[in-house]
């Protein structure tokens, strides 16, 4: 039996009976080649250029029309002096070289490409909300502004860093209307944190990232090629961190009502990070283990997963962080096992009243500040100092690294010690005067001698 070939689209096979031979199509889908086209146009401010357009194929397969201008009608006075000047650009959409193309993406281009992309909801395949609503503002209150009219392949590290050694705070926004004659200066203003501007370069090194993924450049300016070469922008922080002394806690739980007392106490003993102590339900502990199972967290109302996986363990409870717990759910109307701990009771919250967990920023304002205020204490308290305290009362007492890091859920043990953990002023001191008394003990006869 005689089988005859074809050609690589087609497949060849036998029949049932085993006599006939027969032939199917396979259609094969290529690549095509494009030739693009060239027209002349107006520009926005009126003058004629010559536009070569072509077609981009997204990665959801839709087909998506691109333009890159050649140049104006006096440079090219023809149709075929402009095909001619575009011809480098009818290699690079065909041979996959877009960074010839670059000069079509703008910064705004770019940011709308990585919405599309990277700021969507993914789940737990992409960023979590909080990081999301951080990019968008950065991206909308500075980068867009400043840079979305300039294209991508147009920015320099220098320039990127003279931008941002002139950022300074926005203006609040005030319902009074300014008197005639004492409208802010821009050199009033405060200048932007350094903490804030590092954030702003690395989100613009994000952006490069993406263009860089996506075949729209080939370098990334903001970090550049080399240590060093990139922008360099400090991101010290300006103030040290208040952490809170024994005493001063002591005084501020004396005098919280029972709700605000359990909420310190929790958030201090267990290093919780504000999201997931509001995103708690009373189905997550376990008061005969005494522990707790940290699920989620809850940011502007918005449930997502917690920030590391270090994060998911449990945590241990103590005999007065029960009884706390345990008297708070005994006044609450919310204690079914799906209730949040926190559930707001708040008429204003309307058909969420008690399906959603009480604004904790909100709790902080109006009923933990004004009572450290009342005590004298002048330092800034925020959820986060809890969070700190922790950490240092843990250093205090030589606890293992290891064992911190644990109770503070902490990807590392670096992040333990040198971001959240201080010395407290006691202990400086006991360390100090051991090293005097050395000092002291071995030279006294010699120092009175001089003086």
């Amino acid at each position: 039996m005689a089988i005859a070939f074809t050609r690589t689209s087609d497949t060849i096979g036998i029949s049932s009976d085993g006599f006939r031979a027969y032939r199917k199509e396979v259609v094969l889908k290529t690549a095509r080649y494009q030739e693009g086209s060239v027209i002349l146009s107006k520009n926005g401010s009126g003058e004629q250029v010559w536009l070569f357009r072509w077609y981009e194929t997204q990665s959801n397969g839709k087909r998506t029309r691109r333009k890159k201008t050649i140049g104006t009608l006096d440079q090219y006075k023809n149709k075929a002096a402009a095909e001619k000047a575009a011809l480098s650009f009818k290699l690079a959409i065909n041979s996959g070289k877009r960074t010839e193309l670059s000069g079509t993406i703008t910064m705004a281009l770019l940011i709308a490409h990585f919405r599309e992309r990277e700021l969507i909801d993914l789940g737990d395949d992409g960023r979590a909300h909080s990081t999301r609503n951080r990019y968008e503002y950065n991206l909308k209150a500075w980068i867009e502004p400043r840079w979305g009219r300039i294209r991508i392949d147009e920015i320099r590290a220098p320039m990127v860093e003279e931008w941002l050694r002139g950022l300074r705070c926005r203006p609040k926004r005030s319902k009074k209307k300014p008197e005639s004659g004492l409208t802010s200066k821009p050199e009033d203003q405060k200048r932007l944190a350094n903490g804030t501007k590092a954030k702003i370069r690395n989100l613009m090194g994000v952006l490069y990232n993406h263009a860089i993924r996506w075949g729209f450049v080939e370098s990334n300016p903001i970090s550049g090629p080399v240590k060093g070469s990139g922008v360099r922008q400090s991101s010290k922080r300006e103030r040290i961190p208040d952490v809170l002394e024994l005493e001063e806690i002591r005084a501020i739980l004396a005098h919280l009502d029972l709700r605000e007392r359990m909420l310190v106490f929790v958030d201090m003993v267990t290093g919780l990070r504000r999201g997931e102590l509001a995103g708690l339900k009373w189905r997550d502990f376990d008061f005969e283990r005494m522990d707790a199972d940290v699920q989620r967290s809850v940011v502007d109302q918005v449930v997502g997963r917690c920030k590391t996986e270090a994060s998911q363990k449990r945590i241990p409870l103590d005999e007065y962080t029960v009884q706390d717990l345990l008297a708070w759910y005994a006044i609450t109307p919310y204690r079914a096992p799906d209730d949040y701990v926190l559930a707001t009771m708040s008429r204003r919250a309307g058909k969420k009243r008690g399906k959603q967990p009480m604004w904790l920023s909100t709790v902080m304002r109006y009923h933990i500040q004004p009572v450290i205020r009342r005590l004298g204490i002048t330092k800034q308290v925020s959820w986060h100092t809890f969070r700190r305290t922790y950490t240092t009362l843990l250093q205090a007492n030589r606890e293992d690294v290891k064992v911190v890091q644990e109770l503070l859920r902490h990807g590392s043990s670096k992040v333990t010690l040198d971001v959240y953990s201080q010395a407290q002023m006691s202990d400086k001191r006991v360390a100090q005067r051991k090293v005097v008394e050395l000092v002291r003990q071995e030279g006294t006869h010699d120092l009175a001698a001089i003086a």
